[in-house]
């Protein structure tokens, strides 16, 4: 079989849309992306076309998009591309839509906090929304952005399939910031 495959970087124009069908649940959003070129007369980047694409997420991976995205979220969406087709009012239709495979927020907008899913040792967080990190105002909390990380941070604590068995502390700091020779 030949797939498509294709990754699409833009924001969510719609909050996402969790349906329960007989062959399982899907959720459905539409994104946009708006390629931007380089003007040359104006020295400035400009905005050119947008692609305007529909996404379904199925099964897990639509339940945590369903949970994370929300409408204006910055996203990376990697699946198969296919047209879909109806008819309506006697007219034919048609649009491009993405079957994901993977959906992510884009990390070179912003921050997240990432939540293993049906993870029996998760650490609970906090109901409250993260504050605002900005590094390097004086007497600002944020200086030490991963004070908390060890109270925050669930990946492989405690768990059979650790990767490694060493911690921050267990490293030498000194030599490892020193120059080529």
């Amino acid at each position: 079989m030949n797939d498509t495959y294709i990754t699409v970087v833009g924001n969510v124009v719609g909050d996402p849309r969790r349906n329960r069908l007989p062959n399982g649940s899907v959720t459905n959003f539409r994104m946009a992306s708006t390629a931007r070129r380089f003007d040359g007369e104006a020295n400035d980047f400009v905005d050119s076309s947008t692609l305007w694409i529909d996404v379904a997420c199925w099964g897990d991976l639509g339940g945590n998009v369903s949970r994370s995205v929300a409408k204006g979220d910055p996203v990376i969406v990697r699946g198969t591309i296919a047209t879909d087709s109806w008819e309506t009012d006697g007219a034919r239709r048609s649009a491009a839509k993405i079957r994901a495979s993977s959906v992510g927020l884009n990390l070179a907008r912003g921050w997240a906090e990432f939540r293993r899913q049906g993870s029996a040792k998760a650490v609970p967080v906090a109901d409250a929304p993260p504050a605002e990190h900005t590094l390097g105002e004086p007497g600002d909390p944020a200086e030490e952005p991963y004070a908390d990380l060890e109270k925050r941070s669930t990946d492989y604590v405690g768990e059979p399939a650790t990767l490694h068995q060493e911690s921050a502390d267990d490293l030498d700091a000194e030599g490892a910031f020193e120059p080529a020779r």
